[in-house]
């Protein structure tokens, strides 16, 4: 991967990456989540739905900004049918919009111009393609920010030993490279056709977050 994809990578770009735990906050709060053993269950089961679904449409954006990028509607509205939950929905096109933003200054592209809030892997894929990048790397990075932001989270979260949390990254590694060669394989197919595995517990964590009182992350 070359250095503008790691920059795309990096969670220090300027896109509020750092302003959402996927899920995690909420799952703290839950006690679902309260140390590390547990905390890499739940990145486990986000790759392989989440995950899964979110590195597929990056594969898709980027196959498709790669072609010309012309006529965004349609794969939008694949990526709101695999989000049921409003508040997840919200949360994605915010996020879209950052990336949007971040993308258009630093790797101007017309695909990126012709996009108008898109969800974040949707964003994520036209941003990497703007970028010199393929499809696979679209969704080798959607899948790794999948687990990444959470794991980055949940050290605010719980004051979870950082070099623990990167010891469980990396025994994700392998699941991570695995979900993003299934999700590229669906980057030329029918949108339709794109993985939609649901994780009902995470749009109900979602739904719960966004009406808390007090919260750390928006999501």
């Amino acid at each position: 991967m070359d250095v503008a994809l790691l920059l795309l990578a990096d969670s220090r770009l300027p896109a509020g990456g750092h302003a959402h735990s996927g899920g995690l906050e909420p799952a703290v709060t839950a006690g679902t989540v309260a140390d590390v053993a547990g905390l890499a269950a739940f990145l486990r089961g986000r790759l392989a739905t989440s995950g899964l679904v979110g590195a597929a449409l990056a594969a898709a954006a980027c196959a498709h900004a790669r072609a010309g990028g012309a006529g965004w509607a349609a794969l939008d509205a694949e990526a709101d049918a695999r989000a049921p939950s409003p508040a997840q929905r919200a949360v994605s096109r915010a996020q879209g919009r950052s990336l949007l933003r971040a993308a258009r200054a630093t790797w101007p592209h017309p695909a990126l111009d012709a996009l108008t809030r898109p969800h974040h892997p949707v964003a994520l894929g036209a941003a990497t393609a703007a970028a010199g990048g393929v499809p696979h790397q679209a969704a080798a990075i959607a899948a790794y920010h999948a687990v990444t932001g959470p794991a980055s989270a949940a050290v605010r979260l719980l004051g979870l030993d950082p070099l623990a949390v990167h010891r469980a990254l990396a025994d994700l590694a392998g699941a991570v490279d695995a979900v993003a060669a299934e999700a590229a394989a669906h980057a030329d197919g029918p949108w339709a056709d794109l993985p939609a595995a649901s994780a009902p517990v995470l749009d109900l964590y979602a739904e719960l977050h966004v009406r808390a009182d007090l919260r750390l992350f928006e999501s």
